[in-house]
């Protein structure tokens, strides 16, 4: 029998709008104003670093608009120039909460890579320099745990705006954006417009290790809008980070059950195997697949593997054991999660191509081109096969069929 089904509040998710440009303390300050206490990133950085910095919050004005801006004080003179091994042992060894120490550890991880694909240099050996400074530590550790102090199941960003023009560092004037905050733009969105260094290493880090793409504030009941402030007051820009929270529907799956039916073979024609496949779904199997491995006195063999739901089970058993040359059959059960899916057709030619969507919390996640409907294409056109799938996946974007875009069902 079914558990019965309880209540519980909708989760939470934090929407980081960065297109003014963010770093360190910006995000501090988004917290703040969303309602961390000050408190929390105090003790947490405390935690790693005792009485080495301070925080303080104070409101301002940003090109006319309101923020809150924290300010982070370095109470002791001694800033030495840190690497990724010592900062990596300070966090570890430290008190924070299990998330937070792995969230920190995971964001300067990634800023130490980057600095060194952008210096050539063996990650180890990085020195982080600017970035390595107290505050900056303070920065990152402080920014995790009030990320974690929300309670949000779900961190997404917009793109960053990193600025243009050039910047004095410690290896001399580079081009804006710096390159350790190119190297973290991998696979984001970027935005160029406004002079000056907009975005920091270390709030580029924070972004893109944290938190997921996404392109527009997602779908959600607005709860709270915290806005933290840069140094600088530039006029007609607002130098700020906004954080949304907002709750939403996460309908993230179709549950159902399912069983698995597994069996060792090392004795059939390996010819035979694309007809087991076939006949295995044919016979009603939602999914049926090879495992290489290696049996006793160094045999190679496969495992059969059949997924089935309940129903189709006792059918699916009898014909693993009249398709290939087995004694015994494994069998256990599994929790089957399906993103909900439908098809959409795109026009190839003269001939039609079904695109396979899933989608999760009405956004698309996954975009693809039927095979068969592509094979039967491919033959009606007179069209290598190749070149029909890559005009079926040109198609499917022209139609906006791509991941983050909204899930509209079939038209």
């Amino acid at each position: 029998m079914a558990p019965p089904r309880t209540s519980r509040p909708a989760p939470l998710l934090a929407w980081i709008d960065a297109r003014n440009g963010v770093a360190g303390d910006m995000l501090l300050g988004a917290l703040a104003d969303a309602g961390v206490p000050l408190t929390v990133m105090q003790d947490a950085i405390d935690a790693v670093m005792p009485a080495t910095v301070r925080l303080s919050h104070t409101a301002v004005q940003r090109a006319g608009l309101r923020a809150a801006k924290v300010n982070v004080e370095v109470l002791v003179d001694d800033l030495p120039h840190r690497d990724w091994t010592v900062i990596r042992a300070m966090l570890q060894d430290s008190a924070l909460r299990p998330a937070v120490k792995g969230n920190a550890l995971a964001v300067f991880e990634a800023l130490a890579h980057a600095e060194a694909r952008a210096h050539g240099i063996e990650v180890e050996t990085v020195h982080f320099h600017e970035v390595g400074a107290w505050d900056s530590i303070a920065d990152v550790v402080g920014v995790c745990a009030g990320l974690g102090d929300l309670g949000v199941e779900r961190i997404v960003a917009g793109p960053v705006g990193v600025g243009s023009g050039s910047i004095r560092t410690a290896h001399g004037e580079i081009p804006i954006p710096v390159p350790a905050v190119l190297e973290l733009s991998r696979g984001w969105q970027v935005l160029t417009s406004g002079r000056g260094e907009l975005a920091t290493p270390t709030g580029m880090a924070l972004v893109t290790t944290l938190a997921d793409l996404e392109p527009t504030l997602p779908e959600c009941t607005v709860t709270t809008v915290g806005i933290g402030a840069g140094s600088r007051d530039d006029p007609g820009r607002p130098n700020v980070v906004r954080i949304v929270l907002g709750a939403y529907d996460t309908a993230p799956s179709v549950a159902d059950e399912a069983w698995v039916l597994e069996t060792n073979i090392d004795d059939l024609d390996p010819r035979l195997w694309p007809g087991v496949l076939t006949a295995l779904m044919d016979g009603g199997a939602d999914d049926a697949w090879l495992s290489p491995i290696l049996m006793k006195k160094g045999r190679p063999a496969h495992t059969l593997h059949v997924l089935a739901g309940g129903e189709a089970l006792p059918h699916l058993r009898d014909l693993v054991f009249e398709l290939v040359p087995t004694l015994g059959v494994r069998e256990y059960p599994v929790a089957k999660r399906m993103l909900e899916r439908y098809w959409q057709p795109v026009s190839v030619g003269e001939a039609e191509v079904r695109i396979k969507i899933g989608h999760r919390d009405g956004r698309i996640t996954t975009a693809t081109p039927e095979f068969s409907d592509v094979l039967a294409a491919a033959e009606a056109v007179d069209r290598p096969v190749r070149d029909v799938l890559a005009a079926a996946n040109a198609a499917a974007v022209a139609a906006g069929l791509v991941q983050g875009k909204l899930a509209t069902g079939p038209s």
